[in-house]
């Protein structure tokens, strides 16, 4: 049994909150160590927690940026599922109605796929995401999501991202996949790319600006360069 808790900091909108963006980080397949608030993985997303802030917060939308218990996925226990379950249930209870869009890297992108069947999740963008052969697409059932994975990936898959997300056009309301040239797992060589794409990502969802994305001819849609 784990004692400790998840973390779940945040940055306000500005006037009534309209929408919540929720930010995942990424982790390991095992592993129980506590996840620390300098640790690599964690400390990757702080800057998009900041850019969605700077980009959307005039527009109502708050953000959340969790911070799960320990570093590992732990079949069967998963727990970064239940951290995200939990938080996504404190957001409902303090933001009733509010909609909320998850943003996850890696694990975090396995585990924001996975918890888009929660009532109040309306899009998903997943960077790099950790999805293995098998990974359930019914849980995006009506729901608008958005992967990227970079070329150059050696620690997940970008070909399983894609299998994936061909499966999921069946449930989606909407899919679209960038490909992200020359770019490796951390999302370094080209951060202001991935930044971008999260912004307008959540400008999208929050009904600010539409993401080009959306209309491209659909089999084009899942290889898209970035």
């Amino acid at each position: 049994m784990i004692d400790r808790q998840p973390s779940l900091s945040r940055w306000d909108a500005r006037g009534p909150v309209r929408a919540v963006a929720l930010v995942l980080h990424g982790g390991a397949e095992a592993g129980l160590a506590p996840v620390r608030p300098w640790g690599v993985a964690y400390l990757r997303m702080v800057p998009f927690a900041r850019a969605i802030h700077a980009a959307a917060a005039q527009h109502g939308v708050e953000v959340r940026l969790l911070r799960n218990r320990v570093r590992g996925w732990n079949e069967p226990s998963l727990h970064p599922v239940a951290d995200a379950r939990g938080a996504l249930e404190r957001i409902r209870a303090e933001r009733p109605g509010a909609p909320v869009f998850v943003i996850g890297h890696s694990l975090g992108g396995r585990v924001a796929l996975r918890v888009a069947d929660d009532p109040a999740v309306t899009a998903v963008c997943a960077l790099a995401p950790w999805t293995p052969e098998g990974e359930p697409v019914e849980p995006v059932k009506e729901r608008s999501v958005l992967i990227a994975h970079g070329t150059r990936d050696r620690i997940t898959s970008a070909a399983q991202s894609y299998s994936y997300a061909v499966r999921a056009r069946d449930y989606a309301a909407r899919i679209a996949r960038f490909e992200v040239l020359s770019e490796g797992h951390a999302m370094l060589y080209r951060a202001g790319a991935w930044t971008r794409l999260v912004r307008d990502f959540v400008l999208d969802a929050a009904g600010v600006r539409p993401l080009t994305a959306w209309e491209q001819r659909p089999e084009q849609r899942l290889r898209l360069p970035l």
